[in-house]
């Protein structure tokens, strides 16, 4: 197809001629092809910076519940009577004159 063809089918659609050489329909299809396409800030880096931005949210959720569940633990384990029971439970410690006896 050569810019005859192209030219013959414009003459046959008098209404696409007007559309399609309009200055302001080329200029809004090149700024709309360059705002999608082109650029830092174009549409499909916008998107692929927000699933980016899901998932780093998703990350800090998770790692504030971990904070959490560390923070339960540790202050758990700053009384010392709960970190000797942690302690005899966990790793099976004893006192020098006592017998400890594992059940499963």
């Amino acid at each position: 197809m050569d810019f005859s063809d192209i030219r013959t089918y414009i003459d046959e659609h008098p209404w696409l001629g007007r559309w399609v050489l309009n200055k302001y329909v080329i200029a809004t299809v090149v700024f709309g092809v360059i705002f999608l396409f082109v650029g830092d800030q174009c549409l499909i880096k916008q998107i692929q910076r927000a699933r980016q931005m899901r998932g780093l949210q998703q990350q800090i959720e998770q790692s504030r519940e971990n904070i959490d569940t560390y923070q339960h633990a540790l202050d758990y384990l700053a009384n010392p009577d709960s970190l000797e029971r942690y302690a005899r439970e966990q790793y099976h410690m004893h006192a020098p004159n006592e017998e400890v006896y594992v059940v499963k």
